[in-house]
């Protein structure tokens, strides 16, 4: 098995493989909790413009929209997992859009399987990973709007490849970590409503849930996402 961590938009396009496209804060930790409290499917998105067409074909729908971290004009909620602790969203569809996570999903085109990850459900996507085997995995660190590294993200990724390779690896002492530099955002206490604190603690949460989400085209050529259950 030859394992490649990749970087941002520009890792997504080169990506091929089993790849894993990963976004610790926020978008693939808040998807595992949407999964978590019941969601049915999620439609993941590029453009803002796709998510509104959907929104409005689909009122039912539950519109998850983010920009700059902050939640975008006309969406039910944003980005985060906690905002979104008290929403139902049992057997809902979700259309999201964020500006790292989806925008992996959506370009990494030449993906043989596509899956997402975050320091969540790390050791279940590693399980999965295994009991694939497949010849070649790309681990897509999307980074801070997919164009700048993040050290969560990198985390995240050599966290996986640790796992794969049976490699010791102190994950929950360098998660905690991160709030001394990657995650200061969250401890800032004039910015509360667009990076809560409590993002931070669920979002390194390592290995909480036991399950995959795994992307697949639906018959209208749209990103689908859904759980698919896995021993970790």
């Amino acid at each position: 098995m030859q394992i490649e961590i990749l970087q941002m938009i520009e890792g997504a396009k080169r990506a091929k493989g089993l790849t894993v496209i990963i976004d610790v804060f926020r978008a693939f930790s808040l998807e595992c909790y949407l999964f978590d409290r019941g969601a049915k499917e999620i439609i993941a998105v590029g453009a803002l413009e796709e998510a509104y067409h959907i929104k409005e074909e689909h009122p039912d729908y539950v519109l998850i929209g983010e920009r700059m971290g902050k939640i975008c004009e006309g969406c039910d909620y944003g980005n985060s997992p906690s905002q979104t602790a008290s929403g139902d969203f049992s057997g809902k569809v979700i259309i999201h859009t964020s500006g790292a996570g989806t925008q992996g999903i959506v370009n990494a085109t030449g993906a043989e399987e596509l899956i997402t990850g975050s320091l969540v459900n790390a050791k279940a996507v590693a399980a999965y990973i295994k009991r694939k085997s497949p010849e070649y995995v790309s681990l897509v660190c999307m980074g801070k709007r997919g164009i700048a590294e993040t050290e969560e993200d990198t985390l995240c990724a050599e966290y996986i490849r640790s796992l794969l390779l049976e490699q010791p690896f102190e994950i929950k002492e360098r998660a905690l970590a991160l709030k001394e530099r990657a995650a200061k955002h969250f401890f800032n206490p004039e910015n509360q409503d667009v990076f809560p604190e409590q993002d931070f603690w669920m979002s390194i949460d390592v290995d909480r849930f036991p399950f995959v989400l795994s992307v697949q085209k639906d018959t209208a050529g749209r990103n689908v996402v859904r759980k698919y259950q896995t021993e970790s």
